[in-house]
């Protein structure tokens, strides 16, 4: 044999084993390389009580709305982890109702979408719970009436399909009446999952007595009935929310809690988490969306729309994946990156159509116009004008912002920017005459704050520097370099979000009915980390 045969031979031996050395190297790494994450909130800023479904390969989520409108913001998502809105249920309140839109329920049944919703009643202001329907969520939804009065309050609807295709309906029956307790009511549902029939009956109660639960989930795992439920104070400064679950051989019981309740409860960076809907994906792993306060930020941005595993023990009981408090990070569910978040919001009205993210009190709603590349936003006819104005904003998804807006001063409208927690609840900048004024509004009562010569130019632009959620620095420039403070003082806002839902920031308008005010840019820039 040529020598040089035996070398060349050995020489490709050792390439071919170098080879499957790298090769198992590579594969080692494949195998070792870290798993996609995501970062909650998955849907940011205000969207509590949220509910999710599945259908074809599309996730549909909605959540409450309250007093703003318009009503019900409904987001979509391949991977649940970026999502992304595409309407609202409603962009008008049917008829019969007044205000507090909470707890939207989506329902997908024989190719419709249904929303149970709660709602206030027009003629006597009590929640009752209604229906609607539609074959494309992002053309809205038709109402179809109220399904469920009961008592002074209903509340939280939620629809099961048992195993043998019967439909249920449950509600929280709030109780309101002397002797009368807080407590869970579930019902059998006509086949088309528009009405009730048979006797309403206890849904869920322990030691024989009903517990005083809401945002209820039902869901079924062989031959035990789940009930996952959020206990304590939703809302606002002083909540203790969380969540619980519960098992039964029958809807009607006995009901036995999970030993180691909450399943759920608040920690060191999200607190007050509940309210959720169980979605369970293709592979058959579950996950939960539901609502929970930043712990920093707090009432300034929100209940947001949190993401978690939920993992089913050798013993039958659920826990979620992560441990019993919510989770800032988690694997991605399809192992998809998900995109930045916050986003900024900007928009310079090309589009004739107002952006979705656009919301409005419901009380106070503005005439919105836009043409020619500026939105030309109208004094509201409603009685009872709020003293901050007529307001247009947006949720807000982190405590440190900015918004800046491009004003036209033009004819008798007072334009100007604020934050806006309500009609009783604002700080307002706006041009007043020929001057800026900054002022508040708290309890209903407005107070000027600072004042400033209203600079010359064709167009002007406006300033809200926002830390932590509540400290507040206005501020005005005639070419967006140069900025003039209005007022020499930081302003706390801690006075403004309601008790139940988060501010919104925008634009604003005064003056008589019909009045517009014109602007021609609106931008809300996050601060980085």
């Amino acid at each position: 044999m040529n020598p040089r045969s035996n070398v060349g031979a050995f020489a490709l031996i050792s390439t071919f084993a170098g080879l499957a050395l790298c090769g198992g190297a590579f594969k080692a790494q494949a195998q070792e390389a870290p798993a996609v994450t995501y970062r909650n909130p998955v849907i940011g800023g205000d969207f509590c009580d949220p509910s999710i479904i599945l259908v074809g390969d599309t996730y549909y989520a909605a959540g409450t709305s309250s007093e703003w409108a318009p009503h019900y913001p409904i987001y979509t998502s391949k991977d649940l982890v970026n999502w992304q809105q595409i309407g609202h249920v409603f962009e008008k309140m049917p008829e019969w109702t007044s205000g507090s839109f909470w707890a939207p329920e989506l329902y997908h049944h024989n190719g419709t979408f249904y929303v149970y919703y709660t709602a206030r009643r027009k003629s006597d202001n009590v929640s009752v719970i209604g229906v609607a329907t539609s074959d494309d969520p992002a053309k809205g939804f038709t109402d179809k009436g109220i399904i469920l009065e009961w008592g002074s309050e209903a509340i939280d609807g939620f629809v099961f399909k048992d195993n043998d295709g019967k439909l249920y309906f449950s509600w929280k029956a709030y109780g309101l009446e002397k002797n009368r307790p807080v407590s869970l009511l579930a019902s059998e549902m006509t086949d088309d999952a528009l009405k009730l029939k048979g006797e309403p009956f206890e849904l869920l109660q322990e030691g024989g007595k009903p517990i005083s639960a809401e945002g209820q989930v039902m869901t079924r795992r062989g031959d035990w009935y789940y009930v996952f439920y959020s206990t304590k104070g939703c809302c606002g400064r002083g909540c203790d929310y969380q969540l619980e679950v519960s098992r039964a051989k029958s809807l009607k019981g006995p009901w036995e809690p999970s030993p180691v309740n909450p399943i759920l409860s608040g920690g060191d960076e999200w607190k007050c988490p509940g309210h959720g809907t169980l979605v369970t994906l293709p592979d058959k792993r579950d996950f939960f969306l539901y609502h929970a306060y930043n712990a920093k930020e707090n009432v300034y941005t929100g209940r947001q729309g949190l993401l978690g595993e939920i993992s089913w023990q050798d013993n039958g009981w659920p826990v979620f994946a992560g441990g019993p408090t919510p989770r800032a990070t988690g694997i991605s569910p399809f192992g998809k990156q998900q995109a930045a978040s916050p986003a900024d919001f900007a928009n310079s009205f090309d589009n004739p159509k107002p952006a979705l993210a656009w919301q409005w009190d419901l009380r106070h709603s503005p005439t919105i116009k836009i043409a020619d590349g500026a939105l030309h936003l109208g004094v509201s006819d409603a009685p009872e004008a709020s003293p901050a104005g007529t307001f247009l904003g947006v949720r807000v998804q982190q405590g440190d912002y900015t918004l800046t807006a491009t004003v036209e001063p033009s004819g008798p409208a007072q334009e100007g920017i604020a934050i806006y927690g309500e009609a009783k609840s604002a700080l307002v900048l706006r041009i007043e005459d020929k001057s800026l004024v900054l002022s508040k509004v708290e309890k209903g009562q407005p107070k000027q704050l600072a004042t400033s010569p209203l600079p010359e130019g064709e167009k002007l632009q406006l300033r809200m520097v926002v830390r932590e959620g509540h400290k507040f620095r206005f501020s005005s420039s005639t070419d967006g370099k140069e900025w003039k403070a209005i007022g020499d003082q930081e302003i706390d806002g801690a006075f403004i979000p309601p008790w139940d839902r988060a501010p919104r920031v925008g634009v604003v308008v005064a003056g008589k009915p019909g009045d517009t005010g014109n602007f021609d840019l609106v931008e809300l820039h996050y601060e980085r980390p």
